[in-house]
Parts: structure tokens; C-alpha cells; sequence
């Protein structure tokens, strides 16, 4: 017998270590790589005239193109268009689609930057002195509330001696970055004040910024809540509206040159397409810090897993997460004792560690960069298994 298998192999690096171990010569790896992955991509709402070129170049390259039957035989419909091929397929598709017309440059060079995204490594940021090299480990974000009303029961209110052991707990435990939040967001919760948030964070900000060196975030959706905390000492703004509830938070983040977490969010939990319309969302929030002069570099994304969906939508999230990485930044993701969980284990918010754990784990493994959670040390623990099966840190540990 001879062994036959199907290999997982979903990453560039994956595939050449696997020629590696083949004996393959480099050159052939260089040649054949591009023919090893294979990628699903949906392109949305192409006029039909268009489509219908993008089908035929495709199929001529020898990938496969799906759109809508009824949609191809309208001049004046559009269609959805599924594409599916190698890296290769869509290098040659690309290079055709620049020589047509109907908008068809535009649409290759979307491709080739979503596609680049999709494989390409990040740089590494460095953020007071930390750099966190994105791809190679998970990184695990510290959650300390000075909130009275906390979904998660762990809320310190004006306590800031409580807030001060916590962080430095934290920190003790594996924490690589604290993100400090002076307002409720669970569900149901009441907005406070600027004036009462700035009353909970400040003091909290002072005294933890003094007790720890990792990067500190402020969770604020208020701009004049993020300046001051900034001028505190917090390095980084958690914004779980994505810089949409606040028109002046963008230009606060840039003017203080600091990184930004963009959170998809909204109202109500009505979508047309979950992932396509949570990606919309999010390339609309980097364009508004585009805009603002916040560069790419200092722009992090967060799927918002709790925040505007519903039970199954949250998992579906999860699920997809990998969808993400065409946006090309680092993807932080926070399922830490959060009501879904809650509805499958059916246990209160402070008895779903294992739910938690167990969508740290498949979060990784869909390529989450940062996890923000409230039991740092069994996640820190977590987090160090998964990347050593996902990451190949296997061998720091042997």
C-alpha cells in the first residue's frame, strides 16, 4: 500500500515545508507553490457584462466561476460572482482582467490586494516598547472594569487599589496588554455621562499606569473620554463603534498618534449577508481613520462577537473568522464569558471558563492575533498550547 492521504494544508508555509520534507528543489517550490492553495472568493454585485468576462477569463485560466443564471441573462442585472482557483488561477486572472473595460482594472486590483492580505504576514508593531510580532504567538489582552454593573460580575467601580492588584495580576499572569473601561456595554446597559466615565477611568488609569509597563487600553467610544485618558497614560483607544458613534474620535486617535481598535457594531441584528456585511462595515470604519490620518499600521480589528448579533450569529463569526485577514490588520477577538456561551453551557457569567477556553482555542486556530478576556491565566495557558499546534511554538516547549 502506498499510503494515500489528503493533506491540510491551508498556508503557504505549511506547503513548503511539506516540499521540504518531499525533497523538493527550490526552484520547483517557487514554481508549484502558487498551485498548491486553493481560494474560494465572492465578489459582490458585478454587472452582468462584467461578470460574464470575469466567468469566461477564469474558466480560460482553468479555475471556475459561479454567478446567478437568471442574473447572466439580464444586460441590466448584476450578480454575486463566486471565483475558485489556485493562486496561480488568480495571478492569471488578474494580470486579463486589467486589459478589460466596465470597471474590470478596479476589480483585479481589488483581488490582487485581497488576496495579498489574505497570505501576506503582518509587520510587527511596537507599541511602549512592546513589539508584538503579529503570526508568530497569540497575545492576550487584560480585562479590568471600574463599572458598578459589569455583565461579567467582576466590575471594581471606584475601587483603585482593587483595580491596581487586578492589573498587576494580570500582568503576573501573562497579560500583554490591559484594556481598562469605565462604562457597562452589556446588553440592556445605560449610557453614562463623559464627566462619570472620565470619574471612573481616570484615577484608575493614573494608578495602574504606574504599576505596570504593558501597553494600556482605554474602552471608549467618547473622544473626550479617549484624550484624556490618553494623556493618563493609556497608549492604545478600544472603540466598539468604530469610530462611527463619535465624529471626533477618529481625529483624537490621530492627532495622539496611537493604535485604534475598530469594532463592528450596530443596531439591531438584521443582516443581509453576516460576514459580507460585517466586512463593509469594517473597511468603512478603517476608511473613516484613513481619512483622519491614522496610518495602517496603528489599525486593529474586532469582529464585535457579541455586539449586534444574535447567539447563532456570534458563532457563525467564529466559525468564519479567518474571512477577516483580507483586511490585512490584526484581529482581536473577545468571547470571554459572553451570554452565547452562556446559552450553551447554561451557566452564569462567571462560570464559563471552559466556553471560553474552548472559543479562545478555535479563535486561534482561525487566526485571531489578540484574545481580550477576564481569566487571564488559564487563557495565557490555553493560548500557548494552541499556538504551538497552529504556530509551530511546539519547540520552545521541548
Amino acid at each position: 500500500m502506498w499510503n494515500a492521504r489528503v493533506l491540510s494544508l491551508t498556508s503557504r508555509a505549511q506547503v513548503e515545508a511539506e516540499m521540504a520534507a518531499v525533497g523538493v528543489d527550490p526552484l520547483g517550490v517557487r514554481i508549484m507553490l502558487p498551485k498548491a492553495l486553493f481560494r474560494v472568493v465572492k465578489v459582490e454585485g458585478l454587472p452582468t457584462n462584467a461578470a460574464n468576462i470575469v466567468k469566461q477569463e477564469m474558466l480560460a485560466k482553468g479555475g471556475e466561476a459561479a454567478l446567478s443564471w437568471a442574473g447572466s441573462l439580464s444586460a441590466s442585472a448584476k450578480t454575486d460572482v463566486l471565483l475558485m482557483g489556485t493562486a496561480r488561477h488568480f495571478a492569471r486572472l488578474v494580470a486579463r482582467l486589467r486589459m478589460h473595460p466596465f470597471g474590470l482594472r478596479d476589480l483585479a486590483d481589488e483581488l490582487r490586494e485581497a488576496l495579498d492580505q489574505y497570505e501576506s504576514p503582518l509587520p510587527p508593531s511596537v507599541w511602549r516598547g512592546t513589539t508584538f510580532t503579529w503570526g508568530s504567538r497569540t497575545y492576550v489582552m487584560g480585562i479590568v472594569n471600574v463599572t458598578p454593573d459589569s455583565f461579567s460580575g467582576d466590575g471594581l467601580g471606584a475601587d483603585v487599589p482593587a483595580v491596581v492588584a487586578q492589573a498587576v495580576r494580570m500582568v503576573e499572569e501573562g497579560a500583554d496588554l490591559i484594556d481598562v473601561g469605565g462604562e457597562s456595554t452589556r446588553p440592556g446597559h445605560k449610557s453614562v455621562s463623559v464627566k462619570e466615565e472620565l470619574r471612573r477611568v481616570l484615577p484608575a488609569l493614573h494608578a495602574v499606569r504606574q504599576a505596570v509597563e504593558v501597553p494600556l487600553s482605554i474602552d471608549t467610544y467618547k473622544s473626550e473620554v479617549a484624550a484624556a485618558a490618553l494623556a493618563a497614560g493609556a497608549d492604545l483607544v478600544n472603540d466598539i463603534w468604530g469610530l462611527r458613534r463619535d465624529p471626533h474620535m477618529a481625529h483624537v486617535v490621530a492627532e495622539a498618534k496611537v493604535p485604534v481598535i475598530l469594532m463592528h457594531n450596530q443596531e439591531g441584528t438584521q443582516y443581509t449577508d453576516l460576514m459580507a456585511d460585517i466586512m463593509r462595515s469594517l473597511r468603512e470604519s478603517i476608511a473613516l481613520a484613513r481619512v483622519a490620518g491614522i496610518p495602517e499600521s496603528n489599525i486593529l480589528l474586532d469582529p464585535g462577537i457579541g455586539f449586534g448579533k444574535r447567539r447563532e450569529q456570534n458563532l457563525e463569526v467564529l466559525a468564519r473568522l479567518d474571512e477577516l485577514r483580507v483586511l490585512g490588520r490584526p484581529i482581536l477577538v473577545g468571547t470571554s464569558r459572553k451570554s452565547t456561551l452562556g446559552h450553551i453551557l447554561g451557566t452564569p457569567p462567571d462560570d464559563r471558563l471552559e466556553g471560553t477556553a474552548a472559543t479562545a482555542a478555535l479563535a486561534i486556530a482561525k487566526g485571531a492575533d489578540i484574545l481580550r478576556v477576564h481569566d487571564v491565566k488559564q487563557i495565557v495557558r490555553v493560548a500557548r498550547v494552541a499556538d504551538a499546534v497552529e504556530r509551530g511554538r511546539w519547540q520552545e516547549y521541548s
